[in-house]
């Protein structure tokens, strides 16, 4: 069982504005992501061998844009609902914890980006995205004993993490976990069909 941590949990006001809470994982993800310099993120990403069903690195960007979205949304209406005055102690206490919880998963969320292409740490990066889906795991099932509605706008996030937790451990098992100096010349073209990968042919 979590507890409610003031110091690791965004303030309420965050969750219980809606614009607020969809729109802050859209952007520090966004910015995380540009951070990152998308340009040479996916010169690496080319040149890595990759496991079978990797999508193109175009996919990347719209895909998180959603599931970003999505999870704020769905902080916002659990919170809201949690919280509202006719509800029961225990939706009061759990929606507090779900709160920690939410702070703790973004945090690990923005961290793998860095760790995985700028730092260029598989292991820690799969530790990390393994870590996530756990905590994304139990807070997508204490929101959803606060509003099933919430906790369903959380799956999809969900099943992401467990496809992105394959491919961060696919790509570290085929590069020997090793990614240093591994880039291609230039990046992929935006055309998905001319997208090839280093161990293709």
């Amino acid at each position: 069982m979590t507890t409610f941590i003031p110091a690791l949990t965004l303030p309420a006001a965050v969750f219980a504005q809606p614009a607020a809470s969809i729109l802050l994982p859209v952007a520090v993800g966004t910015a995380v992501g540009f951070s990152s310099r998308p340009t040479d993120t996916q010169k690496s990403y080319m040149a890595l061998k990759q496991p079978p069903f990797r999508p193109p690195p175009q996919a990347f960007g719209p895909v998180w844009t959603i599931l970003y979205g999505l999870m704020g949304y769905a902080a916002h209406r659990a919170y809201s609902t949690g919280m509202h005055p006719l509800s029961s102690t225990e939706q009061h206490l759990l929606t507090k914890q779900g709160a920690t919880l939410y702070t703790i998963q973004l945090g690990l969320n923005l961290l793998w980006m860095p760790l995985f292409f700028v730092a260029k740490r598989p292991i820690e990066a799969t530790v990390d995205i393994v870590a996530l889906t756990g905590v994304a795991g139990y807070l997508t099932y204490i929101w959803g004993k606060v509003d099933p509605i919430a906790g369903w706008a959380m799956v999809p996030y969900l099943g992401w993490l467990g496809f992105a937790t394959y491919l961060s451990a696919g790509v570290g098992y085929l590069n020997d976990w090793d990614t240093k100096g591994k880039e291609v010349d230039s990046p992929p073209s935006t055309k998905t069909t001319d997208t090839k990968f280093v161990d293709e042919k």
